[in-house]
Parts: structure tokens; C-alpha cells; sequence
């Protein structure tokens, strides 16, 4: 029997209908982020994931952006808010519905992950709403078609690491073409998330865009996935590190050794209002 999970934010995080979703996608990409001209083959990126009303244009430019080269045969979402006591998560195998069509999990290489490696097993009746992961997928069946997926969640833990490394090996085994996609946030800030250190107002995006959110860019960039982790978990500057530390290990074992941002802005800069999220797009190329 095939696993087959629908979707769970379609018509609330972004539209249900495939006219509309379509639609949607159209005309984000009209004002989407450039993508560099480089040449370079991109191997993985970094992506929000709230509402496609906040940021998806920038979760769709730097999809798009990992859609250039060479096509994947499977694309790798790290994802889900989990901390350092929580299990890691896959779906080894089924379906994974969007108003696009279906994408189906990459069961050889989900399994072969379980056999070594301890997960908490999602299928289609037992799993949790995750809009990490499931934000993307109308995007990555838009712009990489039938491609299969594997959705994993990884505890920010640094022995986790060793996940994303034998991912890339065993893709290397199948011979897999892969790409990976890192899903999370940056600061969450205001009285709706308790966290506050800087005031309200103005005084407030500034601290978070120059020296919060900075600093984790700033390590995103420099593709540093172990101290990724710590400055999330000393500065609370990205809801899902091991998700974001995950793909960069897994972008530097695909031989990625540049990385590009492809856009940066908060959900203030959208609809102003105290408590505001920071969202950054970046593509790893090799």
C-alpha cells in the first residue's frame, strides 16, 4: 500500500486550487531575486518558510535559483522546528501530495538512510503539520517536476552531521544526481515569541537585520554547520539550525565551495507590526 500525504496548509499558507497556486507563482516570479551569473553548478540552499504572503517570493527565487544545471533526480529537504533533545524525522517512502501533482519520496534512499540511522518515521496517518518541508513543495514541483524528494528532520545536535554525509555518499552509490535544501526562519521577534532584547519599533528591525540575523548569515556563508548551531542555539537567530547545518554539511560534501545570497528582508518589511520574522535566501554552488 502507498503512503499518501495531503497537504496540510494549502488554503491557508498559500492557495489550495491549482489555477491559483499557479497563478501565485507567476507573479512572484515577475519580481523574484536575480540568480548570479556565474556559471556555477548550484548543489544546495537555504530557504524560508512562513507564508507564501511573506516569504515565498524569496523561498521561489532561490528554488529557482537551485533549479539551474544539471536536473536532480532527487531534491533533499532538511526541515522541521526540533531541538536538541528531539529524534530525527524522515518519510522513507509514499506521496506527497501539492495542487501541482504528486511527488513521490525516494524509498530506496529513505530506507536505506533508516537501516542506519535512528529516525521517528512519519507516514501518511502518523505525522505532525510541518510547513518547514511542505511550504516548498508546490515550488519544487513547479520548477524541478516529477523529481523525487526526501523529507528529513534533524535535531541540531553535531554528531547529526554524520546524516548529511552519508546521504551524500550513498546518493554517490546509487548514483544519484541530488540537490539539498536547508528550510528556516531567522529571528523570531516580539512579545508573540518572548524574546525582545533590543525594544520595539525601528530600533528593534535594525538589531535584528544588522547584528542578529547578520551573525548567522554570516556563518551560513562562510558554511560553517557546527557553528551554525551554536549561534541559533546562544542567539536564537534561526528556528530549525540542524535543518540549515544539514544542508550546508550536505552542500560541502556535493563539493559546493561558494556560497551566494540571494535575498534577505523580514516579515516588518511586509506588514510592519511588533513581533516580525527575518528570512534569508542563499544558494552553495560548486
Amino acid at each position: 500500500m502507498v503512503w499518501i500525504r495531503r497537504p496540510s496548509f494549502a488554503g491557508s499558507w498559500y492557495p489550495k486550487k491549482e489555477s491559483e497556486v499557479r497563478q501565485e507563482i507567476a507573479q512572484m516570479l515577475k519580481v523574484a531575486f536575480p540568480c548570479p551569473e556565474d556559471g556555477k553548478e548550484p548543489v544546495g540552499c537555504i530557504v524560508p518558510h512562513a507564508g507564501w504572503y511573506y516569504s515565498g517570493r524569496l523561498a521561489l527565487s532561490t528554488l529557482k535559483c537551485l533549479s539551474a544545471g544539471k536536473r536532480p533526480d532527487t531534491v533533499v529537504l532538511f526541515g522541521h522546528h526540533l531541538a536538541e533533545r528531539y529524534p530525527n524525522i524522515i518519510m522513507p517512502k509514499g506521496i506527497w501530495q501539492t495542487p501541482l501533482g504528486d511527488l513521490e519520496i525516494d524509498s530506496e534512499l529513505g530506507e536505506s538512510l533508516l537501516k542506519e540511522f535512528s529516525f521517528e518515521v512519519e507516514s501518511e496517518y502518523s505525522h505532525s503539520p510541518e510547513n518547514t518541508v511542505e511550504l516548498q513543495l508546490p515550488f519544487i514541483r513547479y520548477l524541478f517536476g516529477g523529481v523525487k524528494i526526501l523529507p528529513i528532520g534533524i535535531a541540531p545536535k553535531e554528531e547529526n552531521l554524520t546524516i548529511a554525509k552519508r546521504l551524500v555518499e550513498l546518493t554517490k552509490e546509487m548514483n544519484r544526481e541530488v540537490k539539498v535544501v536547508g528550510s528556516t526562519d531567522l529571528t523570531h521577534y516580539g512579545s508573540n515569541y518572548g524574546f525582545m532584547p533590543a525594544g520595539r519599533g525601528e530600533k528593534a528591525v535594525k538589531w535584528v537585520k544588522e547584528e542578529n540575523d547578520k551573525r548567522i548569515v554570516e556563518l551560513f556563508l562562510k558554511m560553517d554547520p557546527k557553528a551554525v548551531m551554536g549561534e541559533a542555539k546562544e542567539r536564537h537567530n534561526a528556528c530549525c539550525p540542524g535543518a540549515a547545518a544539514s544542508a550546508i554539511e550536505a552542500s560541502l560534501r556535493l563539493g559546493g565551495n561558494t556560497a551566494k545570497v540571494i535575498g534577505y528582508y523580514t516579515s516588518y518589511d511586509v506588514l510592519a507590526n511588533e513581533s516580525f520574522v527575518g528570512y534569508v535566501g542563499v544558494v552553495y554552488y560548486r
